[in-house]
């Protein structure tokens, strides 16, 4: 299963319901809470966890430039944003996998096969009569 960004959720969203996000996003309020809102929200949730990962990667990036100085209080500075970090790219992976799953879930279905029909001019196979049953005991 892919994992989608937020950029290629909203386009499933649109396209599954024909329809731009705004627009969406406008017709949802005005609704009672159903698939769409929820959409809208693992999209929403997506879209924060993946501006968190940017924010904390830049801020990560500047703690630890070449011409920095590294010292005791930075070195915290330094793993909370690395954990904060870790956590914003747990969060996207865990919403990206969910709104997958549920979008997969809500693609058209291929309409059902036809049964074949039996072929015509052949006669069906009689069925077996069942053994009888022994009257005899076992030993």
């Amino acid at each position: 299963m892919l994992d989608l960004t937020s950029t290629e959720v909203a386009g499933r969203i649109e396209d599954l319901y024909a329809a731009p996000l705004a627009d969406l996003e406008t017709h949802a309020q005005g609704q009672p809470p159903g698939m769409l809102s929820a959409l809208l929200g693992m999209h929403d949730d997506l879209a924060l966890a993946e501006r968190s990962i940017a924010f904390h990667r830049d801020r990560l990036a500047q703690l630890v430039h070449t011409e920095r100085h590294i010292g005791g209080h930075e070195v915290s500075h330094v793993l909370d944003c690395a954990r904060r970090l870790a956590e914003a790219v747990a969060v996207r992976d865990v919403q990206a996998k969910a709104v997958s799953a549920v979008l997969q879930s809500l693609g058209r279905a291929p309409a059902p096969q036809p049964s074949p029909d039996p072929v015509p001019g052949v006669p069906a196979a009689p069925a077996l009569p069942a053994p009888a049953a022994s009257a005899a005991r076992s030993r």
